[in-house]
């Protein structure tokens, strides 16, 4: 307590010495006032004291000033920092989201499955198509035939399988597939006459056609048509039976063909009454193409 005593008069002479001399300096910080605690200092110390107060004010004041835009200016940098951050992992999940797989779309599905029926009602388009021309085709260009017996050997077998085209009008010689529905014979002043057939098609061998001459020597099994000797390489014997339909020679009427089979010893052909001469408007067409057995694949002459 005395030493606190004697100090004030120097306290109060000091500050009264400070503010001579610095009356422009403001001591804004309350450190630079002496508490009782602290010791008392000289007058130079104060000036010096004082002094180094005005220098620490004039550096705290762009501290001051600038620290508040630098304060706003620093969560800006902070957000733009953040936001740079954030913007690649956005799209990152994004990337992860679209390389994950994913399940179909209803839509596409259906277009799919709409897609399919179009494709299946094209292929049923396309096969009924297809069979509505081969049926045209082998209706009314083509047709199949089987043979039946042995009439037709040596050119033909049996279970041969033909392809008669009917686009070609056929000429004597051809091979030819008739529908034995009626048989035209002569009667004895020669008037044409017509009775039932066979009632089934057959495959002869065309030797004449309306107008033509048939005279046949049954003694020497030679064919003449008018009146020159077949070359009937195509037969297996000669033709020396004689089944009584005709009186020989005959001429073939206008619209009707004659017709015998190479096998002449078994066939049953225009030389039976049963068969006689074959209206034109019955032949279905002319053979074509032996197909089956397909090792015996050839054209038929």
């Amino acid at each position: 307590m005395a030493q606190t005593e004697e100090t004030k008069p120097l306290k109060e002479q000091n500050a009264a010495d400070v503010q001579d001399t610095c009356e422009s300096v403001a001591l804004t910080e309350t450190e630079n006032i002496p508490t009782a605690a602290e010791p008392i200092l000289g007058e130079e110390e104060a000036l010096a004291e004082s002094e180094t107060a005005e220098t620490s004010d004039a550096a705290i004041e762009p501290e001051t000033e600038t620290s508040p835009e630098e304060t706003t200016e620093e969560p800006d940098a902070a957000t733009e920092s953040e936001e740079t951050i954030v913007q690649p992992e956005s799209e990152k999940e994004t990337t992860q989201q679209s390389s994950e797989p994913q399940e179909p779309i209803a839509p596409k599905s259906n277009v799919s499955v709409k897609g399919i029926l179009g494709d299946v009602c094209d292929l049923m388009e396309s096969i009924i198509t297809s069979v509505f021309v081969v049926l045209l085709v082998f209706t009314f260009l083509f047709c199949v035939a089987t043979v039946e017996g042995e009439s037709m050997l040596p050119t033909l077998r049996d279970d041969d399988r033909l392809v008669v085209t009917m686009l070609d009008k056929p000429e004597p010689g051809d091979v030819i597939i008739v529908d034995s529905r009626t048989s035209g014979t002569f009667q004895q002043n020669g008037e044409l006459v017509l009775g039932d057939g066979l009632g089934k098609r057959i495959v002869k061998r065309l030797i004449a056609v309306g107008g033509q001459k048939v005279m046949i020597d049954f003694a020497e099994g030679i064919v003449y048509v008018d009146d020159v000797p077949l070359q009937e390489d195509y037969t297996s014997t000669l033709t020396t039976r004689d089944e009584g339909a005709f009186t020989y020679p005959i001429t073939v009427p206008e619209g009707y063909v004659f017709v015998l089979g190479d096998n002449r010893s078994i066939s049953k052909d225009s030389r039976h009454p049963e068969v006689g001469l074959i209206p034109e408007s019955d032949i279905v067409g002319k053979v074509w193409l032996r197909v089956y057995p397909l090792m015996d694949f050839t054209l038929v002459e």
